[in-house]
């Protein structure tokens, strides 16, 4: 049952509107005087108003700019017989919800209602699906209470209401873009659209459009004019993750638009106008790609205003704890049962392993074993084979490690990389799809390491 409030100088039509509305089962407020309306409709706090917009003292209009002011959400109608095209625009222009000429159609009117409450359950729903998104990426749901994670937090905190852009660096799984959410939905700009995409998911030609737009017949295939990601995120945040993947040229293009705030489509001759917060990410550091020419070091400057490190979850392992009763607790709320235990004996395995796969593969092992365990307690055979050592991470001969000697670290630590891709893939039968899921990286990321290693090979 909706409350309506209704208001016409005229108490035949007051009363003629009234009855419709209790009919329909809504509770009628009827005022013949739009001042004592005003004076009791903040204390009523209708759905909907009514209102007639040719009235003596008090037109509708000003009827519509009161409730403007005083309640927002309150959706209104405005009725009168003498309809035009100017008044009709005049209305909407103001926030008026609809316009209804009389002599009206009862079911005109009562569709119109209608739409109106309808129109106001939507925007009241929206509101609290923001709050529960705004909840959701709340600073302390990046779980962690290690010094490193502390100061994250702290940066964060100081950066998020700011229009700096922002360069997240981290390795694969470490929570980039959930940082980046939470930079947008704890700032100003968290009523207007995130728009994420991964530049390392389409090829230079696909994601220049993808980014910027196209014009209509600018290349085969542009059979109509294309709206960019960068348009859609307008007075919003755009998150470009594995920016390292860029290609240079495109480099110079993205370079043109955070400088100039401007943006070109391909085959276009003019430029628009954005307002875009920028938050890149990258899973390599940027700085050296810069020093080894594969990265512009004028973009690398313009994207690291505020730079912004993830830790490893391996230098960092004093939160593991606190990451796996998320991960219980989120898997709970998915699956509506109630949340696991787990052992001793697991937490001092999960403890001591390396991720490799960071934040995500905790996630992923968490899931699994979940999934797997007999009961409701998470035993150490529950988990990956790798976690429980059955994958192991470095060579043993008699006991002994075998330690290269005198090899440099970073042909060491990518030697062994290689190796521990080599024996996962094998475990999964040499699917790529299930050792990326595993390891907790993405399909670009599998594919580029394994790129690398053939090429060293």
């Amino acid at each position: 049952m909706a409350k309506i409030v209704i208001i016409d100088d005229e108490p035949a039509m007051v009363e003629v509107i009234s009855t419709l509305c209790r009919e329909n089962g809504h509770q009628a407020y009827p005022f013949s005087s739009a001042e004592r309306a005003m004076e009791n409709i903040a204390a009523i706090t209708p759905h909907v108003v009514i209102a007639d917009i040719k009235m003596e003292k008090m037109t509708g209009f000003d009827v519509l700019q009161q409730c403007r002011e005083l309640l927002p959400q309150t959706a209104v109608i405005l009725i009168t017989a003498y309809a035009s095209v100017e008044k009709a625009v005049e209305a909407m222009k103001m926030g008026a919800y609809d316009y209804v000429t009389k002599p009206f159609k009862i079911d005109e009117l009562k569709l119109t209602v209608q739409r109106a409450l309808d129109f106001q359950a939507a925007m009241r729903e929206n509101v609290i699906l923001k709050k529960e998104l705004k909840n959701k990426y709340r600073f302390e749901n990046i779980v962690g209470s290690s010094r490193s994670m502390q100061n994250i937090y702290h940066l964060i905190n100081k950066v998020a209401d700011t229009d700096s852009t922002i360069l997240v660096q981290g390795e694969s799984g470490t929570g980039k873009e959930l940082v980046a959410r939470a930079l947008h939905f704890n700032s100003k700009r968290q009523h207007h659209p995130f728009v994420a995409v991964n530049c390392s998911a389409l090829p230079e030609n696909l994601l220049e459009s993808e980014l910027f737009g196209h014009k209509k017949g600018s290349f085969t295939g542009a059979f109509q004019d294309k709206m960019g990601l960068f348009e859609e995120a307008e007075q919003g945040t755009i998150f470009l993750d594995e920016i390292n993947s860029m290609a240079l040229s495109l480099q110079t293009k993205l370079l043109r638009v955070l400088q100039e705030r401007t943006l070109r489509r391909v085959g276009d001759t003019k430029s628009v106008p954005v307002n875009v917060r920028v938050v890149a990410a990258s899973n390599e550091p940027l700085a050296e790609k810069t020093r080894n020419g594969k990265f512009r070091e004028d973009l690398y400057y313009r994207l690291a205003v505020i730079p912004l490190d993830m830790p490893a979850l391996r230098e960092r392992p004093e939160d593991i704890p606190l990451l796996v009763s998320h991960f219980l607790q989120k898997n709970a709320a998915q699956t509506g049962l109630e949340a696991r235990k787990i052992e001793a004996e697991s937490i001092d395995l999960l403890c001591a392993y390396a991720w490799p796969g960071n934040v995500r593969e905790l996630e992923n092992a968490i899931e699994r074993a979940c999934a797997l365990c007999d009961d409701m307690l998470i035993r150490p055979s529950d988990l990956p084979p790798q976690v429980q050592g059955r994958i192991a991470p470095v060579s043993f001969k008699d006991n002994v490690i075998e330690m290269p000697v005198g090899q440099r670290l970073e042909d060491y630590i990518a030697n062994e990389e290689r190796k521990y891709i080599e024996q996962t893939m094998r475990y999964n039968g040499g699917s790529r799809e299930k050792t990326a899921s595993m390891l907790g990286i993405s399909m670009a990321t599998l594919y580029r390491k394994l790129e690398v290693k053939s090429k060293r090979a």
